[in-house]
């Protein structure tokens, strides 16, 4: 258990069901976030690791439950569904920037170094492919700081070179942060985090030993 000062992000009883399931994605979810811990989302495709993700970041609505956060979080990483297409990146950028409070050029300058996107920043968003947006998204995430991050498998954006700045922005630069990231990479999952939850069939563990909770996770994959 942690103490209550320590405790960034509450989460209590948490249901999702999809319009038209049968069944929840998952219910009577329930658990606590440090606010420097790092916990890891496991499940096997279809489990719901994405869609508790998108819950935390406000952009799904739960069934029931309660999210409580007690520190700034990040919209997902790599999340594209916010941005105006028939805007520019340069104008998707002056948006995010009012509406967090930040100065313009600011923003401009470290989403511009790191996204390494160059003119295709005057282009609207709509004509980006897959992996310029996913760009962009992640450009803008790390130009704005959170006390928490979350991440839904975007250390596998770009080339390697690219992944390696993601890697090193996201688990070195700011290893004094929180966050929780849904992904399929054990191996990254147990250098960087230190707890973890796993969802299977509709129901969730919490497991302290981030390695005992990846052989678990490996045993239900290779089931």
């Amino acid at each position: 258990m942690l103490p209550v000062v320590d405790i960034g992000l509450s989460v209590q009883n948490l249901s999702k069901t999809y319009h038209g399931a049968k069944t929840p994605v998952f219910s009577n979810l329930s658990f606590d976030v440090g606010r420097t811990s790092r916990l890891a989302i496991l499940g096997r495709n279809g489990q719901g690791k994405s869609t508790l993700i998108k819950m935390l970041g406000g952009i799904l609505p739960p069934n029931e439950g309660h999210i409580r956060w007690r520190m700034s979080s990040s919209w997902p990483i790599g999340f594209t569904g916010g941005f105006q297409g028939s805007l520019s990146g340069l104008d998707n950028i002056r948006f995010i920037a009012r509406i967090y409070g930040r100065k313009y050029q600011d923003i401009l300058e470290r989403v511009d170094d790191f996204a390494e996107l160059g003119r295709a920043l005057r282009e609207p968003v709509k004509i980006y492919s897959s992996g310029m947006r996913a760009r962009l998204a992640f450009g803008l995430s790390l130009a704005i700081e959170f006390d928490c991050y979350l991440i839904d498998e975007l250390v596998a954006v770009g080339d390697a070179r690219f992944q390696r700045k993601c890697n090193e922005e996201l688990f070195q630069a700011r290893a004094d942060r929180a966050f929780m990231m849904a992904s399929h990479n054990t191996h990254i999952i147990g250098e960087h985090c230190d707890r973890a939850l796993i969802i299977e069939s509709g129901k969730a563990k919490i497991f302290d030993d981030v390695h005992e909770a990846i052989d678990v996770y490996s045993w239900l994959r290779a089931a």
